[in-house]
């Protein structure tokens, strides 16, 4: 689906890669309305679309509420005449710890917005894109969705769902108008982390003494590839040859795979 003339929705529009999508859409002439919790992220988006912020409506939401979601669904709905497009974006990380060591309430937080989230959008606007001469679906995964990354047990069983799901969307759906991609991108230079309350020893962009564990890609241009992936139709969207060569490794060799990146994560790891 071609994103010009289209009317897009997407969650964590407020920051990150969500930021850059809209942009991106904004770029190729699409109608976008952006969803965040956070309304002060929203207006700096909105600030950074320049002359396009004509097509941009912000929106703050807490895409954990269900209600709020079928009700914001509804609104936007009648309120620009039809929807074409879903980009499911939002979603946060865990602390570094192993599961034993996590608390219940951020268990529930990451469950709620990366899984209930994602889950509560799609039901809340898929009736209306089946009605739609063309649109799409595009849900965020994560290369933590294929492959265990230890520390991160509950994001990636979160990622791991939000994949299924997605799967099974675009099986579902293959004889309607609605298109499905789902998104594995590997690591992207944003601030989910600060996003998510989260706290490690990742070492600082200044501090040149350790090696990062993976070299992040813009999210610019993580961004880019999501929109054309969607653009092309396609089913899986990798983002970043870290997310490519980890996919083709956990197929090939799971056990190697694990421990490659058991031991690559070993120093982000809280005991």
């Amino acid at each position: 689906m071609k994103a010009s003339n289209k009317t897009i929705v997407i969650t964590g529009g407020g920051n990150g890669m969500g930021r850059e999508i809209v942009l991106n859409l904004l770029a190729k002439g699409a109608r976008v309305i952006a969803v965040d919790v956070n309304e002060t992220a929203l207006q700096q988006t909105a600030k950074l679309a320049g002359d396009k912020a004509g097509n941009l409506t912000t929106a703050v939401l807490n895409i954990t509420d269900k209600a709020a979601v079928e009700a914001f669904a509804q609104q936007t709905i009648t309120t620009t005449g039809g929807v074409d497009g879903l980009i499911n974006n939002a979603g946060i990380i865990q602390p570094f710890v192993k599961v034993s060591k996590l608390d219940y309430a951020v268990i529930e937080r990451v469950v709620n917005i990366n899984f209930y989230g994602t889950l509560y959008m799609t039901k809340a606007f898929l009736p209306h894109l089946l009605q739609r001469a063309e649109a799409h679906i595009v849900n965020i995964s994560s290369m933590g969705g294929f492959l265990p990354v230890p520390g991160q047990s509950i994001y990636g069983a979160t990622k791991a769902a939000v994949k299924l799901l997605t799967e099974a969307l675009h099986a579902e759906l293959m004889e309607t108008n609605v298109k499905v991609s789902v998104v594995f991108p590997g690591a992207i230079g944003t601030n989910i982390m600060a996003n998510s309350g989260v706290t490690s020893n990742m070492p600082k962009p200044e501090d040149t003494s350790k090696k990062p564990v993976l070299t992040p890609m813009p999210p610019v241009k993580a961004a880019e590839i999501i929109v054309d992936g969607m653009e092309k139709n396609k089913f899986r969207i990798y983002v970043g040859n870290d997310s490519k060569f980890l996919d083709f490794m956990y197929r090939v060799a799971p056990g190697f795979a694990i421990n490659f990146i058991a031991k690559q994560m070993k120093s982000l790891l809280t005991e």
